[in-house]
């Protein structure tokens, strides 16, 4: 089937996000934020798990063993790659933003010339789309045709998590796979390095969540590393500056020393436990040991400031809000019965 021709999609407006009520309404009365984005969208998990037909049990009969297989892949590669739960979780991330969680950021560039979505500089770093295929190749043996490429990725997340100290997020499933995939989409919706607190509660009020969930979410940059590509604008831009700790910032100058970086392989640790899922990350950027501009922001902010006080004093209100929030965005957008496929090869089109 051919891919559809991409078109320019624009970033989500906060002020026309579609809601089960007017948004300008809420302004006009007041509201202030905090309670707004508990408001917009608050719909229960189980409205949208019905709403996109999926289920828990999905593939009970037509491929029983589905999490055991996944799991055990993915067991022996983080035994051999540490870093491998963070780049599973962040390839979720940038599929869900771009249509939907689909695995069209899966999808290679075909014969017709339309761009993959690796192309767009916004997925620079992600990894690990392979081994998506492998453990894919693994089920069609053992399930042929059933399970989907988009359901592979978000049960790799969410079993990155769980391995690395996380909760245990129960996810519905029943995904289907794109059809399309858009370079264009991937360069307008997925979040720059430079996003501000503002476009960011826009992006995740957008997919169902309060502020609070939103916020959560953002913990997932307890895994992992960042590049000096996406934080030398804090360092060197003096219209990016703002408060860090004094010996933290030293450190990043000494990794990331030049404006432009000498080289993209190098990296920073995202928090002091990198490789454990936890609430670390709060708690250093509470200390002004934030990576990224927008961690330092949400600390700042009077609309999510609480929240990050919160996640760092208690992790275990940090695990429920942050499964929440995963679980609504993976259900962002998802493709089901005849609107998507089940693809025999994760990278191509049937």
């Amino acid at each position: 089937m051919p891919i559809q021709q991409p078109t320019q999609m624009q970033p989500t407006n906060f002020l026309t996000t579609t809601t089960s009520f007017p948004v300008m309404a809420l302004f006009a009365t007041g509201l202030p934020w905090i309670l707004l984005g508990t408001m917009v969208m608050a719909m229960p998990i189980s409205f949208w798990i019905k709403a996109n037909q999926l289920s828990y049990d999905y593939y009970k009969f037509s491929c029983p063993n589905l999490e055991s297989i996944i799991e055990s892949e993915l067991l022996s590669l983080f035994l051999t790659d540490a870093t491998a739960p963070a780049a599973f979780l962040r390839l979720m991330f940038h599929d869900c933003q771009v249509q939907g969680c689909d695995a069209s950021i899966l999808l290679d560039s075909n014969y017709l010339n339309y761009s993959s979505e690796m192309i767009s500089s916004r997925n620079f770093g992600i990894r690990n789309r392979e081994s998506i295929s492998h453990i894919k190749s693994i089920l069609e043996e053992e399930c042929p045709g059933q399970v989907s490429c988009a359901d592979i990725i978000v049960l790799a997340a969410k079993e990155s998590v769980l391995l690395s100290g996380g909760p245990n997020i129960e996810i519905p499933l029943g995904r289907k796979d794109s059809r399309t995939y858009s370079v264009l989409e991937a360069d307008a919706k997925l979040p720059s390095p430079t996003i501000t607190v503002d476009e960011f509660i826009s992006i995740f009020v957008s997919k169902g969540m309060n502020i609070e969930e939103s916020v959560s979410i953002l913990g997932a940059h307890t895994l992992g590393v960042g590049h000096c590509l996406n934080i030398v604008g804090r360092l060197y831009d003096s219209r990016q500056r703002d408060k860090m700790d004094f010996g933290f910032e030293a450190s990043l100058r000494l990794a990331c020393p030049t404006e432009i970086p000498l080289t993209n392989l190098t990296v920073v640790p995202n928090d002091m436990t990198p490789v454990i899922f936890d609430n670390q990350y709060y708690r250093d950027i509470i200390a002004g040991r934030s990576l990224f501009g927008i961690d330092s922001s949400i600390s700042r902010d009077l609309r999510t400031a609480p929240f990050v006080i919160r996640f760092a004093m208690d992790q275990n209100y940090f695990f429920k809000a942050f499964s929440s929030a995963f679980v609504k965005l993976s259900l962002n957008n998802v493709l089901t019965d005849v609107l998507g496929d089940v693809l025999r090869h994760c990278n191509q089109l049937n």
